[in-house]
């Protein structure tokens, strides 16, 4: 059977569709004052690996606290029919639309429709170059910048790298430009390659061109790869080389099953920053509902990022990202877009 774009965004916006009411919707200010009342999407351009599914997690906890009515419309990087799903989206009559990743050459025009139908809209990670809709971040500046500053404190300021990397995507390229702000820096740092690609399933593709990078240039010493499936498919080249011992991979992005690789005895990979996904995926809630409500929660809101190491890991017996966000409470919760009124759903 053939599916048209159309037809699988309604099929995506049938099986996905949520709906649920806050604990005190009588403390709430209009629209949030009447449960049920208030409809937002979330437009999604990745999906896959951990980050995302726990991203998603936190944006449906936050709506659920809120007691919206949730739409997910998943593209799975089709960015035409990312674009489309935004024209579903406002045919809904929905509120709100949250845009998470994309292209900004096919996202730039169906973000200005959505706003031209009256519809708030917040945008996670990808740059839709319009001044009415507040860019979620999550510091990718500094998430690369801890990364890097943690591999120059182990291996010096010279050094042979690789570096895994996709133009296009809004965090890559705010990552990248940290990257080439310490090469400069640090002109003993010498990036032998640069490959990278978001094909699915990710960690496994970036595995197949890390194998080549690895056996042309067995003499690399740091791999910073800024994204938890780049680093993850890294690390399976580095391992499957036997070359564990003489390379450290730097990352981005944190997830249970990355704790598990971190913490493998002898595991190449050393440390990586990283924001709790689940509270960036509450907070691009939290900033949409602050619009609706008619606050402003600023152009740029910005989640904090944490750097997160083998050797923490290791020291504090931590396995999952429960015990992470136990053990680190910074990284449990984000006092970013909460303004009195809303709810805190991990209470």
């Amino acid at each position: 059977m053939r599916f048209t774009r159309r037809a699988f965004s309604g099929m995506a916006l049938a099986a996905t569709a949520l709906f649920s009411l806050p604990a005190m919707a009588q403390d709430m200010p209009a629209p949030f004052d009447k449960p049920g009342d208030v409809k937002i999407a979330l437009v999604r351009y990745l999906s896959t690996g951990d980050f995302f599914q726990a991203y998603l997690a936190g944006v449906e906890a936050q709506a659920k606290a809120l007691g919206v009515q949730l739409q997910v419309l998943d593209s799975r990087q089709d960015a035409a029919l990312q674009a489309d799903m935004v024209d579903q989206a406002i045919a809904l009559g929905v509120q709100g639309i949250i845009i998470q990743h994309g292209l900004t050459e096919s996202m730039k025009e169906a973000a200005q429709r959505a706003v031209d139908a009256g519809i708030k809209v917040v945008a996670f990670d990808v740059n839709v170059e319009n001044a009415a809709i507040p860019q979620v971040e999550q510091s990718d500046r500094d998430l690369a910048r801890l990364a890097l500053e943690q591999a120059v404190k182990d291996n010096g300021e010279s050094w042979k790298a690789g570096y895994v990397y996709v133009a296009g995507i809004a965090p890559l390229d705010r990552r990248d430009e940290t990257w080439r702000e310490f090469k400069a820096k640090y002109p003993g740092i010498n990036e032998a390659a640069m490959f990278g690609t978001l094909d699915n399933p990710i960690a496994n593709s970036v595995a197949n061109q890390a194998r080549s990078v690895v056996t042309a240039n067995p003499d690399i010493q740091v791999m910073f790869a800024p994204y938890d499936e780049f680093a993850k498919g890294v690390k399976i080249a580095v391992d499957e080389a036997g070359l564990t011992d003489s390379i450290k991979i730097y990352s981005a992005d944190i997830s249970t099953a990355d704790i598990a690789a971190m913490r493998e005895p002898g595991s190449a990979w050393v440390a990586t920053a990283a924001t709790n996904p689940a509270v960036v995926g509450q907070v691009s809630v939290r900033a949409l509902a602050m619009l609706l409500a008619g606050e402003n929660p600023g152009q740029q809101v910005i989640v904090p990022p944490t750097l997160i190491t083998q050797q923490q890991l290791n020291d504090n017996d931590i396995k999952n990202m429960e015990e992470l966000s136990a053990k680190l409470p910074q990284f449990a919760h984000a006092d970013v877009a909460m303004p009195a009124w809303m709810p805190n759903p991990n209470k």
